[in-house]
């Protein structure tokens, strides 16, 4: 049927640990990058907050379950935080208080028939760590792999699909440019370094599952990439190659060391990065280089193809970013279509037929991986009211058409979707200015209130049919 989902295809919805969590110094949790940061330079956040008790889901967890469950999800991804459970973000010291708060959780899950998907890393960089240089040292892919041994040896008998990071293209952000922390700005340089560390750190946590644990709990490890998609501005071969190396300098980046067959960068990516930094006077390529072990590691290291996406732009072959920088690098400039419609978040355009591009482009440069997209969502600025999120409601339904139409025409292999995200939350240096929830919270309450929008009756009837009604 065309409108309808397959049977075992999985819905679910998803958060993280400091965005909803809060208990920031409770039951022995260390300090966070996040935590230091905010208490320290509150004006980085746009209302001057921060996740300190967020929706205090940290003592509301059952609460929480119950609303995943009553809608009729199928799973929950939600994060662990890292320094919870080891406080110095080392495994000298491990937390066993955190520990039991997040069997807590799964076993509240799974009690409700709900299946726990695990992230590892949702951008929660223990304060100690950081101090270290975060994922600029090259010590954090040892500190990783100690880190995902306690987590699998701890909840893997429960949890069968993890996801070691979280958007590790957005991670580089924070160390090449400013949009999120640790907002280092050292563009062209950091970035990259950050980029070769993650992807080395998720091979590690993956071939370590493959070898001690795999056997015996039997589960999936992947990890979660995102991209915009980019359309080229005109159909003219020019304005579409731009098109593609766009998406090879940003999905890419992290997909074909894991996914292609040779296990490396791009091709374009090497070679402009390499020519650029030989111009400006480096003595090596500012883009590392993977040693044939290196390569051996990482080639796929996937269980599935974790995908996140919001929105698209559109490309074309022009200068733009400071030099150097990952964009200067690229060669190309990005524009928003004057046609499409605008959510109040600034950033966000609503394109759906872009996600079932990204799918497509997916599945042909990857031999079509079962792929699980991770997180999509809308969102809007917080109003007084808020509840009657129809703008919501129509994103979802075009964007689950998109996907709808990938797998039922383009048979592009995608097992499963989950909706970004639960309920409003801090939403990184946007505060609790922004409002991507299906549930509203009220922050003035101290028991933090969750009410329904007007999407959460859309989604649990959509849910019980799998569906899409026009």
């Amino acid at each position: 049927m065309d409108d309808q989902f397959p049977e075992n295809f999985l819905f679910g919805i998803a958060t993280s640990s400091y965005q909803i969590e809060g208990g920031w110094n409770e039951e022995g949790k260390g300090e966070s990058m996040w935590d230091r940061m905010l208490h320290n330079r509150p004006e980085l956040v746009k209302d001057k907050s921060n996740g300190d008790v967020a929706c205090d889901s940290f003592h509301l967890y059952k609460e929480d379950v119950k609303l995943v469950k009553e809608i009729g999800f199928d799973c929950y991804r939600f994060s662990i935080n890292w320094p919870r459970v080891l406080p110095k973000g080392t495994k000298d010291y491990v937390n066993f208080q955190g520990i039991k708060y997040y069997q807590n959780l799964i076993d509240e899950l799974l009690s409700n028939n709900i299946q726990p998907m695990v992230t590892m890393y949702h951008w929660e960089m223990p304060q100690a760590l950081e101090e270290q240089g975060g994922w600029k040292n090259r010590k954090i892919v040892e500190y990783f792999e100690d880190y995902a041994e306690i987590l699998y040896t701890h909840f893997g008998d429960k949890v069968k699909m993890w996801i070691t990071i979280n958007e590790p293209l957005h991670i580089t952000y924070g160390y090449g440019d400013t949009m999120v922390l640790p907002a280092l700005d050292q563009h062209g340089t950091a970035d990259y370094i950050v980029g070769h560390n993650l992807l080395l750190a998720h091979a590690k946590a993956y071939r370590l599952y493959e070898k001690k644990f795999k056997a015996q709990q039997n589960g999936k490890v992947s990890i979660s990439l995102n991209s915009l998609f980019f359309f080229p501005v005109t159909e003219s071969t020019e304005d579409k190659e731009a098109a593609e190396i766009a998406m090879l300098f940003s999905l890419g980046w992290f997909a074909d060391p894991i996914f292609s067959e040779t296990g490396d960068y791009p091709t374009v990516m090497r070679q402009k990065i390499d020519a650029n930094s030989k111009q400006e006077g480096w003595p090596v390529s500012r883009l590392p280089v993977f040693t044939e072990e290196e390569i051996s590691l990482i080639k796929g290291s996937c269980d599935f193809f974790g995908y996140q996406h919001y929105t698209s732009r559109e490309v074309k072959f022009g200068e733009s970013g400071k030099i150097p920088s990952v964009y200067r690098d690229s060669g190309v400039k990005t524009s928003i279509n004057k046609n499409w419609t605008s959510s109040n978040v600034h950033w966000l355009k609503v394109v759906p037929e872009g996600l079932r591009s990204a799918l497509n482009w997916i599945r042909k440069r990857y031999k079509n991986p079962p792929v699980y997209i991770t997180e999509n969502g809308y969102g809007d600025i917080v109003e007084e009211d808020g509840l009657n999120d129809v703008k919501r409601i129509q994103y979802l339904s075009t964007y689950l058409k998109a996907v709808l139409d990938a797998v039922i025409k383009d048979e592009c292999n995608v097992k499963g979707y989950i909706f970004w995200t639960l309920m409003d939350n801090f939403e990184w240096l946007d505060g609790y200015t922004s409002a991507f929830g299906i549930f509203k919270v009220d922050f003035k309450d101290p028991n933090r209130k969750r009410i329904p929008k007007k999407s959460v009756s859309y989604i649990k009837k959509w849910l019980s049919t799998r569906k899409i009604s026009s």
